[in-house]
């Protein structure tokens, strides 16, 4: 069964019918609107009242976005079916993924909280086909919470005034509820409260144009005295500082499977056109080239479900003693997405001047891509949140009990009394487990470059003067992101079997990347004698075998061409 959503013939892996229905609609929602009507909507930065309308008739959010207790019998937070819509959302267009994404977002502080009355609302309002945003960055400060400069005034009898401004909020013009944190404006403590869009003292001040996603609304807003209870305060104090961060690691999971969606529905396209188009006197596909371009595309994107199938399982089982989600999920968001865009790029080698043709959904692809590894964090800060995992990773194993396929109907409660802090304290077992019994030429080469970069850092470790130094650590971080990266993808592969062609493709890119990161530290940082030593032997090349390409390419890649076609 092939790990690519294709909506002609999907079966959606929910274990339960009102699950399965959800997704089955939806899909049939954008194949009967159809990509044309998806694009003109896209041009024309047409908000989509149709798509919020649809949503609010099959009580979708309602059913996928309230925890269990507070909604319908099918209500709960599930992950797993979180990302399967985040997946299909954003097969059709980043907008659509994009007013879920956000509506995510704004839950988080209200659900993590402790308002019973704003979260019994709150289910109300999804009922009622709710949207939701989440006010957290501003215009002179961005996500820099430190920095933030809402505020929150007394105002006497348990009263208080709000002010300030936030800065690119989706949904910020038909938000029932806007979540928004600031400080209380006496004692500089954190705070986070409700406030309802359609407030006359809730000033929308523009639509913020962007490239992509041209029909969601990304919005700036204003708030003028607006006047707040006790019954609007969500959260105050470390709990606030902790809803933030905590609803950012829901939210930036998400978009690892928004790209994969993305890809997908590109990859289609691409391959198609391909297929279809001769160049002195061939089929565009029958050129070596280009069947390297679509067979590697292919072997990443499917390394992206891998990973992002694996590290759902821990995020879903997580708890206070095992946090190793904290590792896997900037990851998710980090490589995942950049992956996306390397794809994105491959494929239009391969299809040239066509991607750039308004009335493909590539052309979309092209300006959404790009967007997802700078929303929720750039790339470069969670590669800094990943660096503090290194020590542990390698050097202090601990045993945990084997973590499941988590597929199973469950409200993932944990998700909102996330234990913050102390990454430091975060273990892994043994990082060699995965490759255990794998005799996979391009597996074993790119276990010997781990092994390579453990006796790195074990025998020529960091200078203090290096540590300091946040480029070179970035640098360092690409190559331990590689290597969890590869360990997830291994440990899928046992959940979701692949042929041993396509897992010796996937490990034959990972050694060339990280062959690449190492030439990289090399040529762009100081190294010692003993550290450049060990860089050189980890810029190791992959084993190449011509028979299991072309095994790749006929059994899996090109049977792909006419799979999915554009209505």
């Amino acid at each position: 069964m092939s790990l690519l959503l294709n909506p002609q013939n999907y079966k959606s892996p929910q274990k339960d019918l009102p699950s399965r229905e959800i997704m089955e609609k939806t899909l049939r929602f954008f194949e009967d609107k159809g990509l044309a009507s998806i694009k003109e909507d896209d041009q024309a930065s047409r908000w989509y009242t149709d798509f919020l309308k649809f949503i609010k008739e099959h009580q979708i959010f309602a059913a996928l976005l309230t925890p269990a207790g507070y909604g319908a019998e099918n209500s709960r937070f599930d992950l797993s079916r979180i990302c399967e819509f985040n997946e299909i959302s954003a097969f059709y267009s980043l907008s659509y993924q994009y007013a879920y994404q956000v509506t995510i977002l704004g839950l988080g502080p209200i659900w993590m909280g402790n308002n019973e009355k704003v979260k019994h609302l709150t289910a109300k309002k999804l009922r009622e086909g709710g949207i939701f945003a989440f006010g957290l960055s501003e215009k002179e400060h961005g996500a820099d919470l430190y920095s933030n400069e809402m505020s929150l005034a007394p105002a006497g009898d348990g009263q208080f005034t709000a002010n300030g401004g936030k800065y690119y909020i989706g949904n910020a013009n038909e938000a029932a509820l806007v979540s928004t944190f600031g400080r209380y404006k006496d004692t500089n403590d954190y705070v986070f409260f409700v406030v309802d869009s359609r407030h006359r003292n809730y000033k929308l001040v523009k639509k913020i144009s962007t490239s992509g996603v041209r029909a969601a609304y990304v919005g700036d807003f204003e708030l003028i005295e607006y006047p707040i209870s006790e019954d609007d305060i969500l959260s105050s104090g470390t709990l606030a500082w902790d809803s933030s961060l905590s609803s950012v690691n829901i939210g930036k999971f998400q978009l690892g499977f928004a790209s994969i969606g993305i890809c997908t529905h590109a990859y289609y396209e691409a391959i198609n056109h391909a297929s279809n188009r001769v160049l002195y006197g061939k089929k565009v596909t029958d050129f070596p080239h280009i069947q390297k371009i679509f067979t590697e595309s292919y072997a990443r994107l499917i390394a992206m479900k891998l990973y992002a199938l694996r590290s759902l399982d821990y995020f879903r089982s997580a708890s206070d003693e095992d946090r190793r989600y904290l590792l896997f999920n900037p990851i998710q968001k980090m490589k995942v997405t950049t992956q996306g865009m390397k794809i994105i790029e491959m494929l239009l080698d391969a299809i040239a001047a066509k991607g750039f043709e308004q009335d493909t959904y590539f052309e979309t692809a092209i300006r959404d891509i790009g967007m997802i590894p700078r929303l929720e964090g750039t790339t470069h800060v969670n590669i800094a949140l990943v660096i503090k995992f290194i020590q542990n990773y390698f050097f202090q194993p601990k045993e945990y009990p084997v973590i499941p396929k988590r597929d199973d109907p469950a409200d993932d409660s944990y998700l909102f009394r996330q234990k913050a802090g102390k990454l430091a304290s975060v273990r892994f077992p043994d990082y060699r487990i995965p490759y255990a019994g794998i005799k996979i030429p391009n597996v074993l080469v790119f276990f010997e470059q781990v092994e390579l970069f453990r006796s790195f850092l074990e025998q020529a470790s960091p200078s203090p003067e290096q540590v300091k130094n946040i480029d070179y650590m970035l640098a360092l971080g690409e190559m331990f992101t590689l290597i969890v990266y590869a360990q997830l993808i291994l440990e899928d592969t046992k959940l979701n079997p692949i042929s041993p062609a396509l897992l010796d493709e996937i490990f034959n890119f990972l050694v060339r990347d990280f062959a690449q990161f190492a030439l990289t530290q090399i040529s762009n940082y100081a190294n010692s004698i003993e550290q450049e030593e060990f860089l050189k032997a980890m810029m190791k090349k992959p084993s190449h075998n011509p028979a299991t390409v072309q095994t790749l390419w006929d059994n899996e890649v090109k049977p792909l061409v006419g799979a999915y076609q554009n209505s």
